[in-house]
């Protein structure tokens, strides 16, 4: 069901207020923000997990168990980190909801998007009234 133009008023009005008080979460909220910082924790967890791997085998080469199990641990870790970040991170197409600020290509295609349904849902309310009339 679509938001009556108050709400949308009142919807925008919430969005340019967070975007003042806090740019630096508003930007956070967005899908390239998001897309990107699990990106970066993915890329996080697979350099830990690289230096379990390390751990791992200086453990082994020095004979100290404790050494392997730390490494072994801190593989496990990661690797449970990087599977956990590649499956909440959204599709390259996809953004999150409330998110249209990725670049200004994208704001006019949602803008031209939401003239687009604004008409359909125009249209439609149109053709309901005309049947409803009658």
């Amino acid at each position: 069901m679509p938001l009556s133009e108050h709400e949308q008023r009142m919807l925008e009005q919430m969005e340019r207020a967070l975007y003042a008080e806090d740019p630096k979460f508003a930007t956070a909220l967005e899908g390239s923000g998001l897309r990107t910082y699990t990106r970066r924790r993915v890329y996080q967890a697979v350099a830990g997990f690289l230096v379990g791997i390390a751990l791992l085998m200086a453990g082994m080469v020095a004979k100290q168990v404790w050494l392997s199990v730390v490494g072994f641990l801190v593989m496990l870790g990661c690797a449970v980190l990087a599977v956990t970040g590649w499956r909440k991170a959204p599709k390259p197409g996809e953004q999150a909801a409330g998110a249209g600020a990725a670049g200004p290509h994208a704001r006019r295609q949602g803008r031209q998007r939401r003239s687009m349904m604004d008409r359909i849902e125009q249209r439609w309310q149109k053709r309901r009234d005309e049947q409803g009339g009658h």
